[in-house]
Order: structure tokens, then sequence, then C-alpha cells
């Protein structure tokens, strides 16, 4: 299982696979069985963004165990977090913000960063 962090523009914490582009992003969820999934809204200037990727993942099935949302952008983390949580599974955690700090160093820790 990974750890998926979609941004264009942030560092990628320790422990996670980077995703610059929403199409990069939904080709991991499609190969890959993802544990943790973090997501920008907004990924530049005539980009796709992270509503493609909540609609992809509502249509396709493609939901992560565990689901952040740590774009700045309030409209951007609003409407992915309902588009998601209409078609979520129960089994799915679905977070209104970005990871914390503690799961963040918890799966920094994991992955050998210190």
């Amino acid at each position: 299982m990974i750890h998926v962090y979609m941004d264009d523009f942030r560092r990628c914490p320790e422990g996670f696979t980077l995703a610059r582009s929403v199409d990069e992003c939904l080709e991991l969820l499609r190969q890959a069985e993802v544990d943790i999934l973090s997501l920008d809204f907004d990924m530049g200037p005539n980009e796709k963004t992270g509503n493609d990727v909540a609609t992809a993942i509502a249509m396709e099935g493609l939901y992560a165990r565990e689901i952040y949302l740590h774009s700045s952008s309030m409209y951007g983390r609003r409407s992915m977090y309902d588009i998601l949580h209409q078609n979520k599974p129960d089994h799915v955690i679905l977070h209104t913000g970005p990871i914390p700090f503690d799961l963040l160093d918890e799966i920094e820790r994991k992955a050998g960063g210190y």
C-alpha cells in the first residue's frame, strides 16, 4: 500500500508518493492500492483541478482508505468533499483538512526518514 500526495507546488511529505498533476494522481489510484490520499485543489493555471480527481474517484470507485483535503482553497475543499462524500463507501475516512502533523511524523518514521 502507498500514500499519495497530489500537489503542484508544495513539498511532498516523507513516506508519500508525489503526484504533480491530476493525471499522475489518477494513474497511481488506478494502479496501486492507496492507503492515505491527500489532495490539493488548484493544480496550476489552465490545469485540471482536484474536482477532476474527486469525480473520477467517485465514478470509478478509486477511494483510498483515508482521504485528506489539504488545499488552501475553501471552495476547493468543500467542492471535493461534496463530490467524494456522496458516493463514499462506509469504510472510507474523509477529512476536510490537511494531514495532522503527528500522523505525518509517524509516516516519516515508518518510511525511515528519521
